[in-house]
């Protein structure tokens, strides 16, 4: 992520809806918002780029308004909001399925076939780039939330981490490495303090 003032957000090579939901993250236990202007969401946009299910040009991330950061926002939440509840095998807020859903359905998209060079398709949209890939993405989290995926969301164990991550393999703790070198090394401190 782009080393921005006051803001920026780890990117873990999560599925994109939970990279959005990790927007929101800490820093020495102390909460960040890494959505917080909307150059913050300009440049997670631009970095996620490669991922993202709708095409995004330079030209449309220089488009990205207040409307485009409140929706990010608003999306992030939700998928926190169900991650959570996925996480504790809670059934999810009915509002916050209905805010899901309306995400969703915001930029309706569809596959087209171009013949020129060769074969390939494109992904086009009735709405601004942004909205339509903001749309999939919480279209994704419809996906990853309505199917077994969601039994491997599981939230980080790491010391003061409020990430999310999608459980690849039994034994996974921590969102990342950092987060696993942190706990063993605080595990360790407090056994060395309890043998003094």
């Amino acid at each position: 992520m782009a080393q921005l003032p006051g803001g920026g957000a780890p990117l873990l090579g999560e599925p994109p809806p939970l990279e959005l939901a990790n927007t929101a993250y800490a820093v020495r236990g102390r909460l960040q918002d890494g959505l917080l202007t909307v150059e913050h969401l300009t440049a997670w946009l631009r970095d996620l780029r490669p991922r993202l299910a709708v095409p995004v040009t330079d030209a449309d991330l220089q488009d990205v308004g207040e409307g485009d950061l409140h929706l990010a926002r608003e999306l992030r939440d939700v998928i926190r909001a169900l991650a959570a509840a996925a996480v504790a095998d809670h059934d999810p807020d009915p509002d916050t399925v209905t805010t899901l859903n309306r995400h969703a359905g915001l930029a309706p998209r569809w596959r087209e076939l171009r013949t020129a060079p060769e074969p390939h398709t494109t992904v086009r949209s009735t709405g601004r780039p942004v909205t339509a890939a903001l749309a999939a993405l919480a279209e994704e989290a419809v996906v990853l939330f309505a199917g077994p995926a969601r039994h491997e969301v599981h939230a980080c164990h790491g010391p003061g981490c409020v990430l999310y991550f999608l459980r690849d393999t039994p034994r996974r703790e921590w969102c990342s490495a950092g987060c696993g070198n942190r706990a063993r090394a605080a595990r360790h401190y407090a056994k060395k303090k309890t043998a003094e």
